[in-house]
């Protein structure tokens, strides 16, 4: 089984890691990409540590980005397959660095963009022990017709989408929603006037929030 590595981000307070934030980026990108949100949410979790892994496999369009799973062939039963195997590393991956840093499956949250929301979705309803949350942006949730059989736990989650998307239809964001609260999954969701497929200022602000109650952290001290 294949091992992720990418960018890290040690907690603003300087001491030990007392939460763990898994970065997940979106298709064709690569770690260092949603490692910069890092110095901004460290505002509101100073004791947290951020990581943000390459995707395990070479982007099938780009000779320097990663992906999760391919988009060649877009039917439902060839993303579901490549989500569950993306899925059976990242875990691996999660379980790995909570053992590392003595931490539990309650002091990690993901945060996604993109495919990396997919994956966060996916992942964390999934993982038999709750994680404090999830936070994604601009994505979908793959399958949603299977989650109520498949849901594990109920973490909080917070999606967040812009209206004007073209890469991921702003459409998504209503049947994440709904799947989920079917579920008895607690969301929140944010939309984005007129904002494409990306993250803002306010989003960011929202989502370092709910992060924040999440963990229920006290901010960083100015």
């Amino acid at each position: 089984m294949m091992e992720l590595s990418g960018s890290s981000h040690a907690p603003a307070s300087g001491g030990k890691a007392k939460q763990l934030v898994v970065l997940l980026h979106g298709y064709g990108s690569n770690g260092d990409d949603l490692i910069s949100l890092a110095p901004f949410f460290a505002q509101a979790l100073p004791e947290a540590e951020f990581m943000s892994p390459n995707a395990p496999f070479p982007c099938e369009i780009s000779a320097f980005g990663f992906q999760w799973f391919g988009f060649e062939d877009r039917t439902p039963d060839m993303l579901l397959g490549g989500a569950r195997l993306a899925a059976e590393i990242l875990d691996r991956f999660l379980d790995a660095e909570l053992t590392r840093r003595g931490l539990a499956d309650r002091d990690l949250a993901l945060v996604g963009f993109s495919q990396g929301t997919m994956m966060s979705l996916h992942v964390g309803l999934r993982r038999p022990n709750q994680i404090a949350g999830i936070l994604g942006f601009s994505g979908s949730l793959i399958a949603p017709q299977l989650l109520a059989g498949e849901l594990k736990s109920k973490p909080p989650v917070f999606l967040v989408h812009g209206t004007a998307d073209q890469v991921v239809p702003f459409g998504a964001l209503a049947q994440a929603e709904k799947a989920l609260r079917d579920a008895g999954v607690p969301i929140e969701t944010e939309s984005r006037p007129g904002l494409p497929h990306s993250i803002d200022q306010i989003g960011a602000q929202r989502g370092a929030l709910f992060l924040r109650r999440c963990f229920n952290a006290a901010p960083a001290v100015e």
